[in-house]
């Protein structure tokens, strides 16, 4: 990895972040580290803190959201920020997590096989696994969903660390609600004929505790995968199909 020749920038970084100033600046320096990335975009999404003068402070470009509007929402307006910015070429999308600090250095393998051509999104699957309190669950769901629905067997469907092409992103549009987005986009870009890789990486975020704060985003999350599966199930689409008024002659 260390030795390839990078053309010239070619990738963006997405970070959607809410509350998140203690990491942030990390994890800005380390993303615009990476070779071929010229630009970082944060989205604070309504936070309370100073996470957005953080991340500007660090040098991305920062887009906010006046309240919190979910993950899926500042992935969009993050993207959306790029296209402006972009010229000839769309840059390719590297979607991170705020809370990854000094690991976001290692998202480089994820940004290789979309160069490259060989994927056209990439998941990391994390070297070194946290203890998540309870995640398994949600987890399970999103794993179990997806290879019902596509036969692909995924090791981490609810990692946020993903780089995809522009077309990719956009033939996944709209995107799940909230923390359904990660499962949507993977089993719409599967159904669609993208191809989807994942890659191990040596990278790690902020493990979920197990306080009633924690447990009330885990069930968010299991509430919003369920309705990003439940959406794409054929018989709830054929369902929608059959009330879907009719033109009329």
């Amino acid at each position: 990895m260390g030795d390839l020749v990078v053309p010239g920038p070619d990738t963006a970084v997405v970070i959607p972040a809410k509350d998140e100033a203690d990491r942030i600046g990390a994890t800005v320096t380390a993303a615009l580290k990476l070779p071929g990335v010229d630009l970082v975009v944060v989205v604070d999404d309504g936070s309370t803190d100073e996470t957005g003068r953080a991340a500007r402070g660090a040098g991305a470009r920062v887009v906010r959201h006046s309240r919190n509007r979910g993950k899926a929402a500042a992935m969009e307006s993050g993207a959306e920020a790029v296209r402006l910015l972009d010229e000839d070429e769309p840059r390719h999308l590297l979607f991170l997590d705020a809370d990854l600090g000094e690991t976001a250095g290692a998202a480089l393998p994820l940004i290789v096989p979309v160069r490259t051509g060989e994927a056209d999104m990439t998941i990391a699957a994390f070297a070194a696994r946290v203890k998540l309190g309870g995640h398994g669950m949600v987890v399970r769901l999103a794993r179990d969903g997806i290879r019902r629905l596509t036969g692909w067997e995924a090791t981490q469907p609810l990692n946020g660390q993903r780089c995809l092409t522009r077309a990719a992103f956009e033939a996944a549009r709209p995107l799940a609600h909230g923390f359904g987005v990660e499962t949507g986009m993977t089993i719409d870009l599967l159904r669609k004929g993208f191809r989807v890789a994942e890659v191990e990486v040596d990278m790690a975020h902020r493990a979920t505790g197990t306080d009633w704060r924690s447990q009330m985003h885990r069930a968010r999350q299991l509430r919003d995968v369920g309705l990003a599966l439940a959406a794409r199930e054929p018989a709830v689409q054929q369902g929608r199909d059959a009330i879907r008024p009719r033109p009329r002659p």
